[in-house]
């Protein structure tokens, strides 16, 4: 065979691995073994493809390999190269040459605040299928290729084919993340020059001036996310005072001025007139500097500070004390458009408050971290209506690398709270603290705890958050009788002994300040690297504003260590709260990670849950989830609330919890008696098909269905086409086998009678729209009169009834089982994509067939059936020479919580990039329009960086 190769390609097979190229092996540049720098170049010397990723690059690996690429690049091999400036290792010469002399493309990573990529491994793809990768600890460099003490792995698409799929997916999803920008040496060599200075240690020359490069300042994608939600906030729910809560060191600022120039971008007439109020010089200077970079203009913005006057007053950068009364009086009410105040938890304050009441402008933004303050006050409640527009997701933070990564460990104390008073979601905050005053016992494992949990008890900086004032000063005492220096504050505590001891504690005097509700004032500490919760806390949102006083990154903080002392609570008590916060996992795929000890975490988290704490809060939780009819008839019967959504904010249950099995909120209303009449004919069923509504999240499609279901609503024939689209979409929803009906005047006149199930699907539909934090965006063009929103949900029978698919006489949405419809009316292709198969597989094989590359492009897998050559894989390679259309939907997973059918996405349309492949054909689609950053971030064939 190897002589027929020979005369078909001669030379091409002069070189081969001498590990046969369907063998996995270990490589250790043992003086016995295989050398890896011999074994590349003979990959090398086959592949008709090359990826390679490692932390640096280096001249003289380069030279190892030198015959073996040039050779590559003859053959026109593409060469492509992730690597990074960690250290300042990568010489930047190597780079230069792989670029020039190699014809390799080449991308950088330039964060030095932390490095994510310390992978080494190589991909060398062959169009005989035979497929190899070597993944291990080395980097490109003369020691690591040939005699150090470096361990690699071969690996083949024959002996391990899933591996090498993940490998290729991921370096896809590397490839195409923006956090990894192509270096060219003509126009990045100064740049990376000073990265690896910068990396290295070596003295930087520059300074905080604003250097103007031309490229535009992009969001991270929790960044994103938020900013989205807060353009929900306004454009669709008209509210224009909005507060946006987000961790330190996160980029409040950088979010505030992207919002400004997206609100620039979308009006007319200029830039509109801004103020932004902070209390400290340095953070108005350093806030001045991040709108210049955002807006790309050196001469945006003039300050007003400490003698520093404004000459046009257009755009100010102000701090509280220069907007004083006097010079408020010089300022109309309506001189800007646009106001943003950094800290806002400060707006209490007289001086706050009193910029607050003067200014009205068309659009107020509060930024801070911890908007609850010590004295009580709760600046949500008290300037907008009990809302945060836009609060910072955990998880998106973590695996984005911006936070202090955190072991949590869950510890049982032995209290039992299960006789204590429960109230509006909460115990009473008196009987708790009697409860833990003086409870010797517990303090007692507090202590013991932390010397077992936290490396050096005498040098941590420890926050620890008590019930009352009594329980504070009560564990600051027991510390200090147990050789600890700790103190307790409150909001009696006089300012200066309050600075006192926060300067105490930064600068290792104290080991633990012990406070009830000052955590969430001026306790900007980035050392604290302990946290004890010491009370139970049945809001996520406390919990995490708690958990943020310690994620500030130092450099010489590693790890958070968080320990939360765990007893037995009322089975109104939710630890799903908190855990669903810190991990973005469902209600079940909670209970199976706990199961299995959080298998799937943001890198360097961990949670533990120790000894019985594990039971108590898995069987908390599975207590939760299995609510039966007659623990929500006793809840509704207690609160005596016919209205759904007053009920919801009592119980503080999620909407969906009504409807598991064949429950609704009628039939709950009751059976608590609250609701007297029998149902019509028909009743039951219809109510069996509330759930379906609950996913319904535009407002066009919402204010649809709720002029279909008033007790006056027109006829079908009487809408106009966009109302009957809708109509349609409702009557599916309602009846997926067309219930015996001849046509949509029929069906809908039938529920007239339904007086009970068209209140209650008023009533959820009204509730949960409100409850969308994404932005409808419109289909344009010929398709441009579906009524289907991009980035909305829907389940089957709407899509269905949107493409016109379904229809009497022909197909019904509950026969409907593929992944792909062909609407051929609308000449569109729409494709139903459930990203996670088996939602109780942790298998690594699972994901990496449909998948996100980037926040545009989307890889995707069709049926083993068809050809790239075939009429239908060419009608998706030639949709657009065509006409044809591509509708991409997606879901996370096949089912919801309470096991129904869980909504897919409308990602929008999407136009065919490229495939590899046939039988199945792997096709990567362009989406017209960015995913939500949220839904990047778990549809990614890995984190998103």
């Amino acid at each position: 065979m190897l002589a027929l190769a020979e005369q078909e390609a001669p030379g091409a097979y002069a070189i081969r691995p001498l590990t046969p190229l369907s063998e996995t092996s270990l490589l250790t540049n043992s003086p016995e073994d295989l050398s890896l720098g011999s074994e590349l170049r003979a990959e090398l010397a086959t592949a008709d493809r090359i990826d390679l990723l490692c932390a640096f690059v280096k001249w003289y690996g380069i030279r190892v390999l030198e015959d073996s690429l040039r050779a590559a690049k003859e053959r026109g091999v593409p060469i492509r190269v992730i690597t990074t400036t960690y250290m300042g290792a990568t010489d930047r010469r190597a780079l230069d040459r792989l670029v020039r002399d190699f014809g390799a493309t080449v991308k950088v990573n330039y964060e030095i605040r932390s490095t994510r990529l310390h992978a080494k491994a190589w991909l060398f793809r062959r169009k005989t299928g035979f497929d190899t990768a070597y993944v291990g600890s080395s980097n490109l460099s003369r020691a690591a290729l040939l005699d150090g003490l470096e361990w690699n792995v071969r690996l083949s698409s024959v002996a391990t084919p899933a591996v090498l799929d993940k490998f290729e997916a991921t370096f896809d999803a590397y490839w195409n993340d923006t956090a990894f920008e192509t270096y060219d040496p003509d126009l990045h060599g100064e740049r990376l020059d000073g990265a690896l200075a910068q990396a290295s240690g070596s003295p930087s020359t520059t300074d905080l001036k604003i250097s103007l490069s031309g490229l535009e300042v992009r969001p991270f994608p929790h960044q994103r996310d938020m900013l989205e939600r807060l353009s929900v906030e306004r454009e669709i729910r008209g509210r224009h005072r909005n507060l946006l809560v987000a961790a330190t060191g996160t980029g409040k600022t950088v979010m505030a001025a992207l919002d400004y120039r997206n609100i620039c971008r979308t009006g007319t007439g200029g830039r509109p007139r801004l103020l932004f109020v902070a209390h400290r010089k340095e953070i108005l200077k350093q806030s001045l500097r991040t709108y210049r970079e955002v807006l790309d203009d050196a001469s945006f913005g003039e300050l007003l500070h400490g003698g520093a006057d404004p000459r046009d007053w257009d755009h100010v950068f102000a701090s509280v004390r220069s907007l004083d009364v006097r010079r408020l009086e010089q300022l109309a009410p309506d001189h800007f458009d646009v106001i943003v105040i950094d800290e806002f938890h400060h707006a209490t304050a007289p001086t706050y408050r009193r910029i607050i009441e003067h200014f009205t402008p068309r659009e107020l933004l509060g930024l801070t971290a911890t908007p609850e303050r010590m004295d009580g006050l709760n600046v949500q409640d008290e300037f907008f209506e009990g809302r945060i527009a836009a609060e910072m997701r955990l998880w998106e933070a973590l695996e984005n690398d911006l936070l202090c990564p955190f072991h949590y460990f869950g510890i049982p104390d032995g209290t039992d709270l299960t006789n204590l008073s429960w109230q509006k979601g909460a115990y009473s905050d008196q009987e708790l603290g009697n409860l833990f005053t003086g409870n010797e016992a517990r303090a007692r494992i507090v202590v013991k705890q932390i010397r077992d949990k936290v490396p050096d008890p005498g040098a941590m900086r420890a926050l620890g958050f008590c019930v009352t004032k009594a329980h504070a000063h009560f564990m600051a005492e027991f510390f200090r009788r147990a050789d600890f220096q700790a103190v307790a504050l409150d909001s009696d505590s006089p300012a200066d002994v309050r600075s006192q001891a926060l300067s105490d504690l930064r600068d290792g005097k104290l080991q633990v300040i012990f406070s009830v509700d000052l955590f969430n004032e001026g306790l900007d500490i980035p050392d604290v690297d302990t946290l004890l919760l010491l009370r139970p806390t049945n809001s996520a949102t406390v919990f995490l504003q708690q958990l943020g006083r310690g994620l500030r990154r130092t450099e010489t903080k590693p790890v958070l260590t968080v320990l939360d002392f765990i007893g037995q609570h009322r089975a109104e008590f939710r630890f799903e709260q908190q855990f669903r916060a810190l991990t973005n996992l469902s209600r079940n795929r909670l209970v199976e990670h706990i199961e299995r000890d959080f298998p799937q975490l943001p890198s360097g988290c961990q949670i533990i849950l120790e000894g019985k704490s594990k039971d108590l809060v898995l069987g908390n939780i599975r207590t939760q989830l299995g609510a039966t009819v007659r623990t929500l008839v006793k809840e509704v019967r207690e609160y005596r609330t016919p209205r759904l959504v007053d009920y919801l904010r009592e119980s503080r249950r999620e909407i969906k919890e009504l409807y598991k099995g064949s429950n609704s909120w009628t039939t709950v209303l009751r059976r608590a008696g609250l609701l007297d009449e029998a149902g019509p004919a028909g009743e039951d069923a219809l109510l069996k098909r509330v759930h379906a509504f609950l996913h319904v999240d535009d407002p066009e499609r919402a204010q649809a269905y709720l002029r279909l279901l008033e007790d006056d609503a027109p006829p079908y024939e009487a809408l106009d086409p966009s109302s009957q689209a809708y109509a349609r979409m409702l009557f599916f929803n309602l009846w997926d086998d067309a219930g015996g009906f001849t046509s949509f005047t029929e069906g809908l006149a039938s529920l007239r009678p339904q007086q009970a199930l068209r209140d209650e699907l008023r009533q959820v539909i009204s509730y949960v729209v409100q409850e969308a934090d994404h932005f409808p965006i419109s289909l344009s063009g010929s398709l441009s009169q579906v009524p289907l929103k991009v980035h909305s949900a829907y389940n089957r029978s709407e899509i269905l009834a949107a493409l016109g698919v379904a229809r009497f006489g022909g197909q019904m949405p509950r026969t409907f089982a593929q992944g792909v419809q062909w609407a051929d009316e609308l000449q569109t292709d729409a494709f139903l994509i459930t990203l996670e198969k088996n939602e109780k597989d942790f298998s690594p094989t699972v994901r990496y067939k449909d998948y996100a590359l980037n926040s545009s492009l989307f890889h995707w897998e069709s049926q083993n059936s068809i050809a790239a050559d075939s009429p239908t894989g060419l009608r998706y390679r030639q949709h657009a020479q065509r006409g044809s259309h591509v509708l991409l939907f997606m879901r996370r997973y096949k089912n919801t919580d309470i096991g129904k059918s869980q909504p897919w996405m409308l990602l929008g349309p999407a136009t065919y990039e490229r495939h590899t492949g046939s039988k199945p054909m792997a096709v990567t689609w362009r989406l017209h329009h960015d995913l939500p950053a949220d839904v990047w971030t778990y549809s990614a064939a890995v984190a998103a960086s």
